[in-house]
C-alpha cells in the first residue's frame, strides 16, 4: 500500500469510528444548538488553537450551514497573525467571551483537537462560571497522552474532555501525525482536521433535521456562486444578522 493510501486509510478509520460511536454525543449537541435556536439566540463556536480555529471558519457562513453561527476569532490566535501566542495566554478567554457577548444559556462550541491549552481551557471553565453551555469536539487519548506541566499546556494540567458539557470525540492520536514514513524522524501527515471538520458539520446536519422534525424551518445557506444564492442571503439573513454576528 502506498503512503496516500495509507494517509486515506488512516483518515477513513477515524471518521469511521465517529460515525460508530460517536452518534449520540452529536445529537446531544445538536439539541441544545435548536433549543438556543428557538430562543432565537446565536450559535458561538471558537477554535481555540491556530489550526483549530478552522473549525469555526468551516461552520460560518457556509453553504449548506446554518446562518445562526457566529464566531470567535480573537485576534493573535492564527499563526499568520505572529506572535505573541494567544492560544496560550491565561486570561484571555474571558476577554473574548466577553467581547463578544457569550452570555449565560448561551451555547459554545469549543474545537481544539489537544484539548489542553491555556485559551481552550479558560473557555471551557468560564462557560462553567458563566452559565454557558460547553460543547467540546477534542481527542481525549490526544489530551491524555500529552505530558503534564509543559508549555504547550494551562497551568492547571486539565483536559478539555473532562470540563466540557457534551465531548465529542474525534480520536486522533497524540500529535496529529499519522503516519511513519522512512527517512522522516517524527511522524508525518496531519489527521486532525477531517475529523474535526466532520464532527462540526455533522452536528449542523441534526441540526437541520431536528428543525424540520420539530416543525421549525431551517435557516440553510445557499452558495453565493450559484443564481439566487447572493439574492437569499440578502433577503433573509444580512438584515437579521449583520448588526449582531460580530464577522458579519
Amino acid at each position: 500500500m502506498g503512503t496516500i493510501e495509507m494517509y486515506f486509510t488512516r483518515i477513513m478509520e477515524l471518521l469511521d469510528r465517529i460515525v460508530k460511536e460517536q452518534q449520540v454525543n452529536i445529537d446531544r449537541a445538536a439539541a441544545e444548538i435548536v433549543k438556543r435556536i428557538k430562543q432565537d439566540r446565536l450559535v458561538y463556536v471558537i477554535g481555540t488553537g491556530a489550526h483549530s480555529m478552522m473549525v469555526a471558519m468551516e461552520m460560518f457562513k457556509r453553504a449548506g450551514g446554518i446562518s445562526q453561527i457566529s464566531p470567535l476569532f480573537p485576534p493573535g490566535l492564527g499563526d499568520f497573525e505572529g506572535h505573541p501566542k494567544t492560544e496560550r495566554l491565561i486570561g484571555y478567554a474571558a476577554l473574548a467571551l466577553d467581547y463578544y457577548k457569550v452570555e449565560k444559556g448561551d451555547v459554545l462550541i469549543i474545537a481544539n483537537v489537544n484539548g489542553i491549552n491555556a485559551l481552550t481551557i479558560d473557555c471551557a471553565l468560564e462557560c462553567r462560571r458563566r452559565g454557558i453551555t460547553s460543547i467540546a469536539i477534542t481527542s481525549s487519548v490526544f489530551s491524555d497522552g500529552v505530558e503534564k506541566d509543559i508549555p504547550a499546556r494551562h497551568p492547571s494540567n486539565k483536559n478539555l474532555c473532562d470540563i466540557a458539557d457534551i465531548v465529542v470525540e474525534a480520536y486522533v492520536p497524540p500529535g496529529d501525525a499519522l503516519l511513519e514514513i522512512e527517512g522522516a524522524d517524527v511522524p508525518v501527515g496531519p489527521g486532525s482536521t477531517y475529523p474535526m471538520v466532520f464532527i462540526a458539520n455533522s452536528i449542523v446536519l441534526r441540526v437541520i433535521e431536528m428543525q424540520i422534525e420539530q416543525g421549525m424551518k431551517p435557516e440553510v445557506r445557499k452558495s453565493g456562486n450559484l443564481k439566487g444564492g447572493l439574492e437569499r442571503s440578502k433577503t433573509l439573513f444580512d438584515p437579521k444578522y449583520y448588526q449582531r454576528i460580530k464577522h458579519y
